[in-house]
């Protein structure tokens, strides 16, 4: 395993780790999440670079675009639960209660 592959493969799994472990408010397991789709974009870009092709330079766009997708649905689901529950707190929130 190349050293770049590591630095990679350990920021991905640092965010997972993160989103495992630090789950009290939405916000921040939204944000752990942008960081975990920040690692893959980095490396296909990074890997687009390395093979000198333009066949395979449109993928880092669109996981962009499907991460910023991502995170507009996530903002909105901060912002109705922080309306309807009065808190982002993951903690307060009721799966059963409609």
């Amino acid at each position: 395993m190349t050293p770049v592959h590591f630095a990679f493969s350990t920021t991905f799994m640092l965010g997972l780790t993160g989103l495992a472990f630090h789950r009290t408010h939405l916000l921040s397991a939204l944000l752990w999440l942008e960081g975990m789709m920040l690692y893959p974009f980095i490396a296909l870009s990074i890997w687009t670079l390395q093979l000198e092709s333009t066949n395979f330079s449109a993928f880092p766009m669109l996981l962009l675009a499907f991460s910023a997708c991502e995170a507009s649905a996530g903002l909105a689901l901060l912002v109705a639960t922080s309306r309807t529950h009065g808190s982002d707190r993951l903690q307060s929130l009721n799966l059963l209660q409609c």
